[in-house]
């Protein structure tokens, strides 16, 4: 069970190096105006993304070993609600990387309706998310 929660938590922090990254290439990649340079920010987008998609399915993959060890094993854990509020946030975080990939796609093609300044507010999202998750993982309210 402790490999499992291990790898968990392994690409979690994969999975959040994404997040955290990837906004933060497309305030640049907005702010630009050099062709070479948004060339350059659109294989660099397209590169990361897959690292992250990478991260997120192994994470989902062993949160789900998770819960189903925890299912076997103690089922009154599945009952807790701070674990529905985080699992309620996690796919809120699914959401947002689905939303990054929308957003890569129309950089990909030249055209993103947002702003750099709506971009580093969005950038903002998943650590508010992160902190959120951590504080119902440790303290369980």
């Amino acid at each position: 069970m402790l490999w499992i929660k291990a790898l968990h938590v392994i690409f979690v922090v994969t999975w959040f190096a994404g997040l955290f990254y990837l906004p933060r290439l497309f305030v640049y990649h907005v702010e630009t105006g050099e062709p070479a340079v948004r060339a350059q920010l659109k294989i660099m987008e397209r590169r990361l993304l897959g690292i992250t998609h990478i991260g997120a399915a192994l994470t989902v993959l062993f949160g789900f070993a998770t819960l189903a060890w925890y299912g076997a094993y103690a089922p009154g854990y599945l009952q807790q609600g701070w674990l529905h509020a985080k699992l309620f946030l996690v796919g809120a975080l699914i959401f947002y990387h689905g939303y990054l990939v929308r957003l890569k796609n129309q950089l990909a093609a030249d055209h993103c309706p947002h702003s750099s300044r709506w971009l580093r507010i969005f950038n903002e999202v998943p650590a508010l998310l992160l902190i959120a998750i951590v504080i119902l993982v440790v303290v369980k309210p």
